[in-house]
């Protein structure tokens, strides 16, 4: 397997949290880095879930003419 070096910062106060949790799990900090790495690119990789949306009405007959959907998402999020 081919490695690259690099340099990262991290915040003191997280270096040391990670240092002491792989050192008390008998581990590297270098292995710890990584798997935690490599969890975040496959979680980051991972396609997002569609989900279905449906606007009910009180009638059931849909949005009144001229009512824009997209228009009502902005508004929701003013």
């Amino acid at each position: 397997m081919n490695r690259m070096k690099t340099t990262i910062e991290i915040p003191d106060a997280l270096a040391q949290e990670a240092k002491e949790i792989a050192l008390a799990q008998g581990a590297t900090l270098r292995e710890l880095v990584i798997s935690g790495l490599r969890a975040e690119v496959e979680r980051r990789s991972a396609p997002t879930a569609v989900q279905d949306f449906r606007l009910h009405t009180v009638t059931g007959r849909g949005l009144r003419p001229g009512v824009d959907p997209q228009r009502l998402t902005e508004l929701a999020y003013e």
